[in-house]
């Protein structure tokens, strides 16, 4: 039975090496991409988190075949316009990903979907991706206007467009390119900032003809065929921050992550951490299908405060939680901006960051955009509420590293959407 509570005690030289499991985004691009290509997908890393098993179990639901194995996941894609319309709803449990990525695919389909999750699922905005879909002529109902699920998608021809998106989102994107891919002329799609690009990556890797533009405009020429290849998933470096963070605040301790991705649209934490002082040093950089990788040696680090805003927010949103922990122990006041999108996350995590860090007796204010941290030497113990979001639960429990007494994180359970064996491993550093 899986713990619904975790308390969580200060320690110190955590010591060891970690394998990290492997890229949520990437594990599910290889899911959409490796259905839609003509041939046998082999992909190695996967991640086996929930979020990646509901976009699984939705594309066999439309009879894509789809072989797991101890340490591989074999995908017989079927082509663009291979999907077979499902017998249910399509669930989509906690993810935001599956959720929007599905949309754009299911949209230039030729039969009837329904999507679904969860109650928090169920609150996340999705008129970001409806809205320019339409544009598009998707026909997409879901409750408050086509904004919330559940949603019903009845599949259309689509035509391309010319879209400028008004956030740096890489789940609009890759949505709307999987639309894209069906349409019957080309569509271009530009953001303010670049956003992860693990999908253009990942397409051209299969043979498909994508056009960047500029860094952040990209055209998708229209239909095309992509062709299976390997994919190997790096460890997911959203997953790693959580444990490259336990290493720079608890005393006399080292710690090495192996095959880390280091995509430059993500990299952004790494950046920051060391403009804080932190020790960290990359050993066997090297890049396959397209995505470079390397392991991480760590060590204990006295951290200072910075700023973060404009242009790296893209690069680092996932990671704006565990680096407010980091600056919960830095020396001076940690002030980022730009950030409003993390309100619209598995929960609203400015508001989830800064209430439970004041419970820790960090002194800590909300911004309309982002939020103030001012450090301190140690935290306070405290009972925290993770608001059902994965990341919260996680970053409270490397908060606990620096507390004085034991930490109580509640309803945990959400941890399985994006790293089933996180406590495991935390427990054994």
């Amino acid at each position: 039975m899986p713990l619904k509570n975790w308390i969580v005690k200060a320690r110190s030289s955590l010591r060891g090496e970690l394998a990290i499991p492997g890229d949520k985004s990437i594990s599910h691009r290889s899911l959409f991409l490796g259905s839609l290509a003509q041939g046998i997908t082999e992909v190695s890393g996967f991640l086996e988190g929930e979020d990646c098993l509901c976009t699984m179990q939705a594309f066999q639901a439309m009879g894509v075949q789809i072989q797991q194995t101890a340490d591989k996941l074999k995908i017989e894609g079927v082509g663009l316009k291979g999907l077979r319309e499902a017998a249910d709803v399509l669930y989509m449990g906690n993810s935001g990903t599956s959720t929007r990525l599905f949309c754009g695919l299911l949209a230039g389909q030729n039969f009837y979907s329904v999507l679904s999750g969860d109650k928090y699922l169920n609150r996340r905005p999705m008129r970001r991706v409806t809205q320019p879909l339409s544009q598009m002529g998707a026909k997409i109902y879901g409750r408050d206007s086509g904004n919330l699920a559940p949603l019903t998608i009845l599949g259309q021809p689509l035509q391309g467009i010319v879209f400028e998106s008004p956030i740096a989102s890489a789940q609009v994107k890759t949505c709307l390119t999987l639309a894209a891919l069906q349409a019957s002329s080309p569509t271009t799609l530009s953001e303010p900032y670049k956003s992860r690009d693990h999908t253009e990556r990942m397409l051209r890797y299969l043979g498909y003809p994508l056009e960047q533009i500029a860094d952040n405009y990209i055209r998708i020429p229209g239909p095309a065929e992509l062709t299976a290849a390997p994919i190997n998933v790096p460890a997911d470096i959203s997953s790693a921050a959580f444990f490259i963070v336990a290493a720079l605040i608890a005393e006399k301790s080292e710690l090495c992550l192996r095959n880390v991705g280091l995509n430059p649209t993500r990299s952004g934490l790494i950046e920051i951490l060391i403009n804080m002082g932190a020790e960290i040093k990359l050993e066997n950089e090297c890049e396959l299908n397209n995505e470079p990788r390397a392991d991480l040696i760590v060590k204990s680090s006295t951290l200072k405060a910075t700023q973060i805003s404009g242009a790296l927010i893209p690069r680092l949103i996932d990671e704006i939680p565990i680096i407010a922990i980091a600056a919960a122990c830095a020396e001076g006041t940690t002030v980022i901006k730009d950030a409003a999108e993390l309100r619209v996350k598995e929960s609203d995590r400015i508001t989830a960051v800064v209430s439970q860090l004041k419970k820790l007796g960090v002194e800590a204010r909300e911004t309309e955009d982002g939020m103030v941290i001012t450090g301190r030497e140690k935290l306070s113990g405290g009972n925290i509420d993770s608001f059902g979001d994965h990341r919260i639960a996680m970053c409270f429990a490397v908060a606990a590293l620096a507390a004085t007494e034991e930490v109580r994180i509640n309803d945990v359970e959400c941890v399985d959407t994006s790293f089933p064996d996180f406590y495991n491993i935390f427990c054994s550093m």
